[in-house]
């Protein structure tokens, strides 16, 4: 019976470390998505206290707030204001990368997002 509930805590304990390594999106991020057959770079830089998600968004656009971003386990969502007009970004967070769909002027873009190496 010990044996059992043992078992139990240790896989408990497991998902739970799975889950807060998986979930760590704090830090800078970059992709490229496809515009009119352009690479058009993005840089984002997360932070996340809990389930928010602030930062900031970098493209040829400028800089930009990110605004009512959340993390739900592995799905981030946050709204970036681009020339007066939100782009909406849903996120699938993996522990190397993040697959973004951006959601602007009506159209989707899809990026993934990798962690920039250091040197």
């Amino acid at each position: 019976m010990n044996t059992k509930i043992f078992n139990s805590l240790v896989l408990a304990v497991c998902g739970i470390l799975f889950c807060i390594i998986l979930a760590d999106v704090n830090g800078k991020w970059s992709g490229y998505i496809d515009y009119n057959g352009s690479d058009v770079p993005l840089t984002y830089n997360f932070k996340s206290d809990g389930d928010k998600l602030t930062g900031t968004s970098e493209s040829p656009l400028g800089t930009n707030e990110i605004k009512d971003g959340k993390i739900e386990k592995d799905v981030i969502t946050f709204k970036v204001n681009l020339n007066g007009e939100l782009a909406t970004h849903t996120g699938k967070i993996y522990p190397d990368s993040i697959n973004l769909k951006i959601n602007y002027g009506g159209t989707e873009f899809n990026t993934t997002l990798k962690r920039p190496k250091t040197q």
